[in-house]
């Protein structure tokens, strides 16, 4: 993969040409891709108010595949979804490659959230009266307008997870792990840089569930950041790190440092301190 100009979003490296299916993450950058400080998110107020996140801190890097669990309530989703710019936190700071997301107006996030993170739901959130390819191709139209190409780009997408032969079925006439299949390819379409899943395996059986994460596990080793909300203990077997979540803060975060998937971050690590390293000898001289 090669690299061009500045991007506009976020000021980071954008991709000239790829014969990749699937977006790999700059290396250079030195900066971590989310870093919250203090993030507080309240719903409601005085006597019925609830307390989701309080006081939070987190970093991450890039190309880290982070598993988030704990009880229900303990404000999982809700990181996430600050996170993902779909909702915004009551106080703190939330950074996401190194600009203030509190600052961006309303429009660039939109952006953002369409090119740069890629969502996997829980129930699939596919459109019912559309296509497979129809379904993974609407986030390029919404970006980038009516283009036959998107097709093609779906297709592609669908193939690499091995839909090519329902390009043309509709939801209903999937299984539950086609159309979650289906709503990670749709996740794809724009070759964000961070994947935010949660509970992507919470309707499936065990079976399909290992399909979904080994697809997962692939997307991660492209240099992509992801995160996953999980209740599920097996499946941190597939994370290079896990936080353990309560009453809206971190409990644990702990590296787990006998997984393949650590093996592929530090790998990641590994290249953007070389980087770092040339950059200065150049600077230097």
């Amino acid at each position: 993969m090669t690299t061009t100009s500045e991007n506009s979003l976020f000021a980071i490296p954008t991709r000239q040409s790829d014969s990749k299916v699937f977006y790999a993450t700059m290396i250079s950058n030195a900066s971590p891709v989310i870093d919250l400080r203090g993030i507080e998110k309240h719903f409601g107020y005085g006597d019925t108010q609830t307390v989701a996140l309080a006081g939070l801190d987190l970093v991450i890097e890039r190309g880290e595949f982070v598993a988030i669990m704990g009880p229900s309530g303990c404000g999982k989703t809700t990181l996430l979804n600050i996170i993902g710019l779909l909702d915004q936190p009551t106080g703190g700071e939330y950074r996401l490659n190194s600009r203030n997301a509190a600052k961006l107006p309303s429009g660039r996030k939109a952006k953002i959230r369409n090119r740069e993170i890629g969502f996997i739901f829980q129930n699939f959130n596919l459109i019912p009266k559309l296509t497979v390819i129809d379904n993974v191709a609407l986030p390029l139209t919404y970006s980038r307008g009516l283009n036959y190409k998107h097709q093609e780009k779906a297709s592609k997408i669908l193939t690499a997870l091995g839909l090519h032969s329902r390009e043309y079925y509709m939801p209903y006439q999937l299984s539950g792990g086609q159309m979650q299949r289906v709503a990670i390819a749709r996740a794809l379409a724009n070759e964000p840089s961070i994947i935010l899943a949660d509970e992507p395996t919470g309707n499936l059986d065990s079976k399909n569930s290992e399909i979904i994460m080994d697809e997962l596990t692939r997307i991660h080793r492209e240099g992509n950041t992801i995160l996953m909300v999980t209740h599920n203990p097996e499946l941190l077997s597939y994370a290079s790190r896990v936080i353990h979540m309560k009453d809206g803060q971190i409990d644990r975060d702990i590296e787990l440092v006998d997984n393949k998937a650590y093996a592929t971050t530090s790998k990641f690590k590994s290249r953007r301190k070389e980087s770092r390293k040339r950059n200065w000898i150049r600077r230097r001289k």
